[in-house]
């Protein structure tokens, strides 16, 4: 299982990794295998303030669908639009093509709050 030590981490199973003065976030490899295919990104929450645990979208994949957690509180300010067409890209590369809202957190310092790869390695 691919765990980045570079990114940071939840027990929602979804990684965070710094950008600048943003955040952008996805589903860790462990979620997408535990899914299976996935078939569907739904966010439509961008634009929005949104708080630590709220959710920012679903993930819809053959056999089930899912909550999508907000991993620090801020705004959404842009989601990855070709997940609308190739949502197996989470799938592909989910720490990468596959990345899913990118945000203005309200607090950056939170990022360091996150679960370290060998923390969240360690919660599997």
């Amino acid at each position: 299982m691919n765990i980045p030590n570079d990114l940071r981490y939840t027990k929602d199973h979804e990684w965070a990794r710094k950008e600048g003065e943003h955040i952008v976030i996805g589903i860790t490899d462990h979620a997408q295998s535990e899914l299976g295919e996935i078939v569907f990104v739904e966010i439509e929450t961008e634009g929005e303030s949104l708080g630590e645990g709220e959710v920012f979208g679903t993930i819809e994949a053959v056999k089930t669908v899912s909550d999508l957690f907000m991993p620090l509180s801020g705004e959404v300010v842009s989601f990855n639009d070709e997940l609308e067409s190739s949502p197996e890209l989470v799938n592909e590369d989910p720490y990468g093509k596959g990345w899913m809202i990118k945000i203005l957190p309200d607090n950056a310092a939170d990022y360091d709050g996150l679960m370290s790869g060998e923390e969240y390695g360690a919660s599997l």
